[in-house]
């Protein structure tokens, strides 16, 4: 399933010169393509789009050609991301598209330890979306707590699981969930809005050059 952000970009972000992205879970780019035309729409956009995913079983690219088949519409934006695509070795890969306008950093690593390297502060986040039962590795507390960590105060975040344990790990580590109206046969969905006790973070950067 492919979450959607709850919101717009955050106020937080319009007007600025860059707009921070993070993913849990890459699969074939199909947020990475929301967030694409979402700032494009957006008449106060960012001149840069910086989205920082990470992907534990990448596919090669054969494989997302197939599964971009499916989606007519993408056909030219797909095409330059296998394009750019990057041999499937473990680590940091850093992929410049649209001329630049949009900085894809895809970490292939176990989500457990690539969220330990990450630096930078997510104006939105993509949150897995399977439930707990299913990927319980990106639902435990130590988890969430990391993906807070890369958060900007009043980040969005979003995730089509509304399971109570989701509820439970967001609040925990600074999140307010709440449930929403889901979509393609989802009755619901989680929306949650970053709001730390502990403070202001960093100011947004991209993972590496």
């Amino acid at each position: 399933p492919v979450s959607r952000p709850a919101t717009g970009a955050p106020a937080r972000a319009r007007g600025r010169r860059r707009r921070a992205v993070r993913e849990t879970g890459f699969g074939c780019g199909l947020n990475l393509r929301a967030a694409r035309h979402a700032g494009r729409e957006d008449p106060d956009r960012c001149a840069r789009l910086h989205f920082v995913s990470l992907e534990k079983h990448p596919f090669p690219a054969a494989d997302l050609e197939r599964l971009h088949a499916r989606y007519p519409e993408l056909a030219g934006e797909a095409a330059a991301l296998r394009a750019a695509w990057p041999p499937l070795v473990p680590g940091v890969h850093r992929l410049e598209l649209e001329g630049g306008r949009v900085v894809l950093t895809l970490a292939f690593a176990d989500a457990a330890e690539a969220l330990r390297e990450l630096s930078l502060a997510a104006d939105a986040i993509y949150l897995d979306g399977f439930a707990p039962a299913k990927n319980p590795e990106m639902w435990s507390r130590a988890a969430i707590k990391a993906i807070a960590r890369l958060a900007a105060p009043g980040a969005t975040a979003a995730t089509w699981s509304a399971a109570a344990p989701v509820r439970e790990a967001l609040a925990a580590a600074g999140f307010e969930p709440e449930k929403r109206p889901g979509f393609a046969g989802k009755r619901e969905m989680l929306a949650a809005r970053c709001a730390p006790r502990g403070g202001a973070r960093a100011a947004p950067a991209p993972l590496a050059r």
